[in-house]
């Protein structure tokens, strides 16, 4: 940065009575001039000081299409609020005037506001205060309301600080297209293109897909965005072609260039006059990017810095880091100019462009010619998804890795991006009989609003994935450009220009009649989209058209997440396969499983190999036994593998998915399957970045040859069934309480005033709701511990929660009745749970015993021993208390002596049973989930007569002395208490001893 540059922003920066509005006027700008934004100082065009507005009103200062408000200091209210007035009128005019879409900032120098004009109201989108020391964020903010600097190279850091959910030129955009959706979501078009978003974003996720407003809008921003810097990729200019024709793609059209842009769901914005003005100011932002000079998958960091970490969380969608599709790619793909690779879940398409490159890569050693080059690279990788926005991207990504030296070659020939959308798992098996004469025929189906009549295709057209598309682009634009109940115009050019045989024409001129029909109905929409993709994958299932190869991160949507319908399709086909767990371990299956298995049936070759990310519970778990198995199903479904060694990627750190990973790999077998081998390449190490490159991760990352640890393969402990989870007191402001001050009149004997206990870890929609109030019989206040309370060999303090039970049983509904205290709680609790609860069938004393897991702690044992639920330690302590409820934060069991209990807390907070058990978790960022896999180590019954188990029960209860030594900080988070007093037990005699004597025992 200029030094004048620097001492501007000082300036800034320090709010000085003694400066004049003019002054601070003049620094910022002299900063914006400084500041590197592509001006300079003999550019006054640009950069105006004192604008003259017309009507006798001067602008601060105004750059391009934007308005800057100037005041001494905009701390006070009165200040601002007559600032921001003055701002609106001056935005007003300036759009007025110009016909263009103006924003505002408002800036005493220290504090920047940014604002634009929604209906003649300034809505403020952003805002940013100066600190010394950080002129770039400044700089950057600036840069992206101004958006007039050009040449930024997209690297993953630069495309998330300036286009980013939190950058200043997102928010503008974010703003704008979502007051124009508001203003427009009732038109027909646009109601329809919302619902078949939502259609489809329910089959590939799930009932974890919400249809919002904001998602909607969001999706459409990003493929928007997409497609503008699809143009800018080949050197076009997107803010000067007319936005229906940008977001139509008619550009790539005339370069002989389909597949990338085409009419979708989302340019519903260029039907409007506003939204067309929003895409000229969007392809105005992100012209301030060199598209060509793209080194990675960057669509996929554009998503994920829009797209919120919580919805992706959700929706489950968390694309591969570049070094983990690198190096699959590379170890799967070993001749790519022979290889046919599909990614059958290409979401933004990161292993389709390190499959691109790889092609490239040896078709440039071996001296092949860059038209062939483009050729042969669009028959040998291919890609598929169901999610349209993840498409969207993954073209983009497709046109990026082929790079703009190559598509402006001389002699490149026409081009067909080879990425569809498509079920490619095909839930529907039936679709496969779409084949029928040597046609695919498309049947009706209104549930899609697409079509009610066949639309057939002759079956040798759809070897030339180019013609098809073209074809299908034509029969498309000549029925929505003819005139509504006109005659049917002659197809002869078309079939001659595309080398259509005669034989085919009749078939495909009775298509055209339907089309024209559905056209003149208003029924055609965007059905040429829908037919283009929904014919690749039942193309490429056909034997003769399978892949060498299957890359890729299958989609890891949860049983428990999916649909109901989806439940039903998914256990019948896994039962087909022989990969169904069982309804005991439904709730753990997810969908990748069953896709590797189904993508491997429809679209390998016999002899062609895999490389696929999943849970890295497909390499361990109980629940993946069937998968590792390699065979699948009867002779009609006829599918084996041949399994090879898998990767293990669970000790790489910083954790790049919300849960644990691995590879599979192998190959289709003929009929000889090979189970998945124990033996794993255990890969460890710490990323530079979690979407770094392989040249910058791959010195970081260690591998070695391990053996897996394999749940259901090691000797269950006898006290598995001993132990049982804990009562579901949720929602917590129906149960947990903490008593009240009584007023000056008191109370009767018996009774206590109570309010709802929060917590900041209660989850939406719950923390919204209003606290409880209440006077209840103090029998029914009851302590309750939570996996807070449990700390090594010891107990601290207590919850308090209202439960309707007795000593022995759950009170019934007569039974709360007779209780006034009570039964006034329960019934505001219940009003309460009906209005917000996500499970219709439940009522809120069945949520309460759940699995019976209230009931079953009474009448409550005289001695328990409890553990955590979860956490990065298995942390166990005993307990006398017979009126304390467990709740499902903690597993409980009752026990005969102390001596056992002593026995057996020393077992469960051993660092080797810690160790020993995390193999054997189901995973999410970490392994935390101990639930009863530490029952699946081989923990043996207390026996008196065992001097080892005596041994060990003595020292037990020694380190439970020990622990009661500690003195605990009331406002210590009690994951660092429990690392303090594990420290500590773990430094004394006792607890070196408890660990050679459990290492003996169960290692």
């Amino acid at each position: 940065m200029p030094s004048s540059l620097s001492d501007t922003f000082a300036r800034l920066c320090i709010r000085d009575n003694r400066r004049t509005e003019a002054e601070i006027q003049a620094d910022v700008r002299q900063f914006i001039l400084d500041a590197p934004f592509e001006l300079d100082e003999d550019n006054l065009s640009l950069v105006q000081l004192e604008s003259q507005l017309g009507d006798r009103r001067r602008i601060d200062v105004e750059v391009g299409a934007t308005v800057i408000e100037v005041k001494r200091d905009l701390r006070a209210e009165r200040v601002r609020r007559e600032a921001e007035e003055q701002l609106a009128g001056y935005v007003a005019m300036r759009a007025e005037q110009t016909g263009l879409r103006y924003v505002g900032i408002l800036t005493d120098g220290t504090a920047w506001y940014c604002y634009h004009v929604v209906d003649a109201e300034l809505r403020q989108v952003s805002e940013i205060t100066c600190e010394a020391g950080e002129i770039e964020r400044l700089v950057v903010w600036l840069e992206g309301v101004l958006a007039t600097t050009h040449g930024l190279v997209p690297t993953a850091d630069a495309i998330e600080a300036r286009l980013g959910a939190t950058s200043s030129s997102y928010l503008l955009d974010r703003a704008t297209i979502s007051a124009i959706y508001q203003r427009n979501k009732s038109e027909p078009s646009i109601i329809m293109k919302r619902t078949l978003w939502a259609r489809l974003l329910t089959s590939a996720l799930g009932t974890q897909f919400e249809d919002r407003d904001d998602l909607f809008i969001e999706h459409t921003l990003l493929v928007n965005s997409a497609e503008i810097i699809a143009h800018a990729v080949l050197g076009l200019h997107p803010e000067t072609i007319n936005p229906a024709a940008l977001l139509g793609g008619e550009r790539f059209d005339e370069s002989g260039i389909y597949g990338v842009v085409e009419q979708d769901f989302f340019d519903w914005v260029v039907e409007l006059e506003e939204g067309r003005a929003f895409v000229r100011t969007l392809s105005r932002r992100l012209a301030r990017f060199d598209w060509s000079a793209v080194e990675q998958d960057v669509l996929k960091v554009l998503y994920e810095s829009i797209i919120g970490a919580e919805t992706r969380k959700r929706l489950g969608e968390y694309y591969t880091p570049d070094w983990l599709a690198h190096i699959v790619v590379e170890e799967t793909v070993d001749t790519p100019l022979t290889q046919r690779v599909l990614d059958a879940a290409c979401g933004s398409g990161t292993f389709l462009f390190h499959a691109i490159r790889r092609y490239f890569s040896a078709a440039e050693a071996s001296g092949m010619a860059i038209p062939e080059q483009i050729k042969g690279v669009t028959r040998h990788v291919i890609g598929m998804d169901l999610h349209p926005v993840a498409v969207t991207l993954a073209r983009v990504t497709y046109l990026l890795a082929i790079g703009r030296d190559r598509l402006v070659h001389p002699d490149r020939r026409t081009i067909q991006i080879p990425v569809y959308l498509g079920d490619s798992l095909q839930w529907q098996e039936q679709s496969l009989d779409l084949w029928s004469a040597g046609n695919l025929t498309i049947r009706a189906d209104d549930s899609r609003e697409l079509f009610d009549s066949e639309l057939r295709f002759p079956d040798a057209l759809l070897d030339d994935a180019a013609r098809f598309d073209e074809l299908v682009n034509e029969l498309a634009n000549r029925a929505a450009r003819r005139r509504s109940g006109a005659a049917v115009p002659s197809l002869n050019a078309v079939f001659q220009r595309l080398a259509i045989p005669q034989q085919h024409r009749p078939v495909i001129e009775g298509t055209f009649r339907t089309m024209c029909r559905l056209h003149d109905e208003g029924r055609d929409h965007i059905w040429g989209y829908y037919v283009r993709n929904l014919a690749r994958p039942m193309w490429l299932a056909r034997e003769a058209n399978r892949v060498d190869a299957l890359v890729g991160n299958p989609p890891w949507l949860a049983y428990r997440h999916m649909p109901t319908d989806m439940q039903v399709a998914f256990r019948s086909m896994s039962e087909a396969r022989g990969i169904w767990a069982g309804a005991e371990l439904a709730t753990q299956q997810d969908l990748s499983g069953l896709f590797a298995v189904r993508a491997c049936q429809l679209y390998l070759r016999r002899g062609g190999k895999f490389g696929l990310v999943m849970p890295n519970t497909a390499i361990d778990r109980e629940h993946y036994r069937g998968f590792r198995s390699g065979r699948y199903g009867d002779a009609t479904i006829g599918l084996a593998v041949a399994f090879s060694e898998p990767w293990d990627l669970r000790r790489i750190r910083p954790h790049f998915f919300p849960r644990a990973s691995s590879v599979v790999f192998g190959e289709r077998a003929d009929g000889h399957p090979v189970s998945m081998p124990e033996q794993a390449q255990i890969w460890a190490g710490r990323l530079p970045a979690t979407n770094a490159s392989w040249e910058q991760a791959g010195p970081s990352l260690k591998r070695a040859v391990g053996r897996l640890h394999r749940s259901g393969t090691l000797t269950r402990s006898p006290y598995a069934p001993a132990f049982t989870q804990g009562a579901v007191l949720l929602p917590r402001v129906a149960f947990f309480v903490e008593r009240q001050t009584v007023s000056a009149l008191g109370l009767p004997q018996g009774r206590v005033s109570v309010t709802s206990s929060r917590s900041i870890q209660e989850k939406n929609p719950w923390k919204s709701v209003k606290s409880l109030v209440g006077i209840v019989e103090v029998e029914f206040l009851r302590p309750v511990f939570t996996g807070e309370n449990i700390l090594p060999y010891r107990i601290t303090g207590e919850n308090l929660a209202i439960v309707p039970c007795s000593s022995r049983y759950i009170l019934d509904s007569e039974q709360i009745e007779l209780n006034v205290g009570l039964h006034h709680w329960w019934s505001k609790a219940e009003e309460v749970w009906n209005k917000w609860r996500s499970n219709e069938k439940m009522d809120l004393k069945e949520q309460l015993n759940f699995q019976s897991k209230l009931s079953k702690q009474l009448p409550i044992p005289e001695l328990r021993v409890l553990y955590n639920r979860s956490g990065m330690h298995v942390v166990a302590a005993k307990t006398e208390n017979r009126r304390a409820i467990v709740t499902s934060g903690l597993y409980w069991c009752s026990t005969r002596t102390h001596k056992e209990a002593d026995y057996i807390c020393a077992l469960l907070n051993s660092q080797i049973t810690t160790e020993l058990t995390r193999p054997l978790m189901s995973y999410g960022k970490d392994e935390r989930d101990i639930a009863k896999h530490v029952w699946d180590l081989p923990i043996p019954t207390f026996d008196e007569s065992n001097t080892t188990h005596m041994r060990l029960a003595h020292l037990g209860a020694a380190a439970e002395q020990i622990a009661a030594t500690f003195s605990i900080n009331p406002d210590l988070h009690f994951a660092a208490t429990r690392r303090h007093i594990r420290q500590l037990i773990e430094g004394t005699p006792e607890g070196r001893e408890i660990e050679e004597i459990v290492y003996e025992l169960i290692s």
